[in-house]
């Protein structure tokens, strides 16, 4: 039996449903993965399975005794008191024993004396009772794992988080079906690999929504894809939905297409009968009219976001070098005598856990921080765009239009004028939504506003700190392919593994102590170069376990292609490509007879070319067989 269903449910909010006669189930165990564009209508799906709203038509059945947690993508304005209160603010009855129990400890532990000594053995008496020590004990791991300050008022937290708080207080409650909107949204990769384990380890059904694929692929046992407000389930894991919606897709763009096609004959048809007749076949009008209504019915799927990024002028070859550079905040050190050199091209990305200095480092490297210790030396003609996690660029009040014009109508990319409307729809934005205030937006069409605001201005340096949140995974990919393309600079920030993986060429790594490590490729050719886990850990310090101790790294670095072997690299296959077209070609010609009937000092030529393109041919491979294995060292 299922745990919950939709049953025939519609619901929208003016123009088209957002949900159409959607049926689907939920079964004991699942953890089911739903994907969809932004705005597609997922964040409202989690809600009416939640109860938190009601379908204009259409049922929600569920049991009564039905326990349901959903971590939303907005932090409620409620909620009050310290980090603990609001964690153990959704437990019901449990609630008052625990606040009573921290409130003894803390209390003994300051003073201890006899009638809070009583009042604490009291309420452990009644904790046993109630069988809370279990529950007591998943709210310190989950508190724990998550950094959690329990007496931090949550008020002062910063967005990132409140978020990780709502986490816990979701996970502690142990509800029959849990709901998730984007839990790994800032969460630094440690928080994101315990995640995964916890859930991989539990029993618990799970309903989330994630643009982290890595997550994706290791947790979904179903995926269901939400498009033009239908839901279609995809039993297995994420590699089979997107062969089996390829297949689909295909199938359908055939079927749609032989349709098209015979409601033009039908038109074309119907306008030649009325001349040519006073009565027509009213059997094939009547057919005729329902193509129509179907035609019209048809949802046009959604367009691809267009990115391009402007270029400005072309940047020195050197773009920052390290030296012993070191950086500490009230003497505690932050960064710890980093060394590396960032050439023009580079593709750098920055992993650590939250807090361990990632945005110090990118404003040492851009210039904006200088050294307490060590230099930093920057190149020439920098022109850097920087992508900024917390949307402070945005002006909350303005509308989209206004953001990214400042008062003009028009924008120039890459030498091309365009208008503003045009060159959001390229982002998804349509004109109505252009229009409106950034504070209604979603996270997904703030980062796509901010992206376009920032990839409308020449940049020769792109600093992306957390690009990804909230970004659907069509346009995460699209955004991929755009920074492998982009022949600038980029520094990145992210805890998304795949993107680090698709997107970087190395990858400077925090650990215990402020020690940066520089390695060659992602996140995948980092865990495979990294030493033992007892002289680099980054995401999980062991060196408290050991006492504070804290050892040197030692290096493991093979020698790196140079910035020139690189663009060598990177070329040679194209032009061994132009010389066997060109070899091929050749082959060809003399292969038919009447090339031999002509001049003959042609034929000597094509031979002689033959020799020199199969010599070039030869060297071409050595050379990149050579550098392909010292790139293949690197990772």
């Amino acid at each position: 039996m299922a745990l919950v269903s939709l049953q025939d449910v519609s619901l929208g909010f003016g123009g088209a449903l957002l949900l159409e006669k959607v049926n689907l189930e939920i079964e004991t165990g699942e953890r089911v993965c739903l994907v969809g564009r932004n705005g597609a209508g997922k964040s409202t799906l989690m809600k009416l399975f939640a109860g938190e709203m009601q379908p204009d038509s259409g049922r929600v059945l569920c049991s009564r005794s039905l326990r349901v947690a959903r971590l939303s993508q907005e932090v409620p304005g409620s909620l009050e008191g310290t980090v603990y209160d609001v964690v153990v603010g959704g437990l019901g009855t449990l609630l008052q024993l625990l606040a009573r129990y921290h409130a003894l400890s803390l209390q003994v532990s300051e003073k201890a004396d006899e009638a809070a000594l009583e009042a604490l053995a009291e309420v452990e008496k009644e904790i046993e009772i109630a069988g809370a020590w279990q529950v007591q004990q998943r709210v310190d791991l989950v508190m724990t794992q998550l950094k959690l300050d329990s007496e931090q008022p949550f008020s002062t937290l910063s967005g990132g988080l409140k978020r990780r708080v709502l986490l816990a207080r979701a996970l502690v409650t142990e509800p029959h079906l849990l709901l998730l909107d984007e839990p790994t949204n800032h969460l630094d990769i440690e928080a994101i690999i315990w995640l995964e384990e916890f859930f991989l380890n539990s029993s618990l059904t799970l309903l989330f929504v994630t643009h982290d694929r890595e997550l994706l692929k290791k947790l979904a046992t179903r995926i269901v894809d939400l498009d033009g407000g239908q839901a279609t389930s995809w039993p297995g894991d994420y590699g089979n939905y997107l062969r089996r919606k390829e297949e689909m897709l295909n199938a359908e763009t055939v079927q749609n297409k032989r349709f098209d096609q015979k409601l033009a004959r039908e038109e074309e048809w119907i306008r030649k009968g009325i001349k040519a007749r006073r009565t027509r076949n009213e059997g094939r009008v009547r057919d005729l009219l329902k193509m129509r209504d179907q035609r019209r019915q048809r949802r046009e799927k959604v367009g691809q976001v267009r990115m391009e990024i402007s270029k400005a002028g072309l940047s020195g070859k050197l773009v920052a070098v390290c030296n012993e550079t070191s950086f500490a905040y009230n003497k505690k050190p932050v960064i710890d005598k980093l060394n590396t050199t960032i050439l023009k091209g580079d593709k750098v990305g920055i992993i650590g856990p939250n807090g361990s200095g990632k945005t110090t480092l990118l404003k040492l490297l851009l210039g904006d921080l200088k050294p307490t210790e060590g230099t930093v030396r920057l190149g020439s003609n920098l022109e850097a765009l920087y992508f900024d996690q917390q949307r402070e660029q945005l002006d909350e009040n303005r509308t989209v239009f206004e953001n990214l014009g400042d008062g003009n109508d028009t924008i120039e990319i890459n030498g091309r004028q365009r208008h503003l409307i045009g060159y959001l729809k390229d982002f998804l934005f349509t004109p109505d939504r252009a229009h409106s205030p950034v504070r209604i937006l979603s996270g997904g069409e703030r980062n796509r506003l901010l992206l376009a605001r920032l990839f409308a201005r020449p940049a020769n340096i792109l600093v992306l700190d957390e690009p990804t949140n909230d970004l659907d995974i069509e346009t995460l990919e699209l955004l991929e392919e755009l920074l492998a393309d982009y022949q600038g600079t980029l520094l990145l920030v992210s805890h998304d593994r795949e993107f680090i993986n698709n997107v970087v060429t190395s990858t400077l790594v925090f650990s215990e102590g402020g020690i940066v490590q520089e390695y060659a490729g992602g996140y995948d050719d980092w865990l495979t170069q990294r030493p033992d886990a007892d002289t680099l850990v980054p995401l999980e310090s062991k060196s408290r376990s050991q006492g504070g101790k804290k050892e040197k790294l030692r290096s493991t670095k093979p020698r790196k292609l140079t910035f020139k072997e690189r663009a060598e690299l990177k070329a040679l296959p194209a032009t061994m490509e132009l010389l066997e077209k060109e070899q091929k070609q050749l082959y060809d010609d003399m292969a038919d007879p009447v090339f031999y009937q002509g001049d003959g000092s042609v034929v000597a030529e094509a031979k002689n070319r033959l020799l020199e393109i199969d010599c070039a041919l030869k060297d071409l491979y050595a050379r990149w067989e050579e550098l392909e294995m010292i790139q293949e060292e690197e990772g």
